[in-house]
């Protein structure tokens, strides 16, 4: 059968512009990545700012924020007393590499996170490497916003 150069051209050009822009639904799953993305990087700038508002602007009302060698904190209220004593304990200066977003459904997602940077312990005002990895679960609330419904961390830094 033979194909005119015509044909092969639409077909080309189609084929060019479905891959350029994506299958159906792809565009959809990116923007969902950016918006994603987009509260990562709102939670890097808070967590540097020791911004308790900033941080719980970001988290689902029932979220809960499980810290290293701390029991889980529930909800808004257990998870700003959390933030208010980790941001009296220290300041961070810390950048998020993002090494995985997974949108699980349209109203569920996580991401996996590394960190690094340093911490200054504010009773002595010594600075500390800054290493860890991280994972978000993320739920689209019915405004279409992601907020953080479980974040948990733990240290990549040797044990001294």
């Amino acid at each position: 059968m033979k194909v005119s150069k015509t044909t092969r051209r639409v077909v080309a050009l189609t084929l060019g512009s479905m891959l350029f822009a994506g299958w159906p639904g792809m565009a959809a799953a990116a923007a969902r990545d950016d918006k994603i993305v987009s509260v990562l990087r709102i939670y890097e700038r808070a967590l540097n700012g020791g911004d308790v508002d900033g941080v719980l602007r970001l988290y689902a009302e029932d979220g809960v924020f499980m810290p290293q060698h701390s029991p889980p904190q529930v909800g808004k209220d257990a998870v700003r007393a959390a933030y208010e004593k980790v941001f009296k304990a220290i300041d961070l200066n810390i950048n998020f590499d993002i090494l995985e977003i997974e949108i699980l459904s349209d109203t569920w997602a996580f991401a996996r996170t590394t960190s690094s940077g340093t911490t200054r312990i504010n009773a002595t005002g010594d600075k500390v490497p800054e290493n860890n990895q991280e994972l978000f679960v993320l739920k689209k609330q019915i405004s279409g916003e992601w907020e953080i419904a479980r974040y948990i961390f733990s240290t990549t830094n040797p044990r001294q």
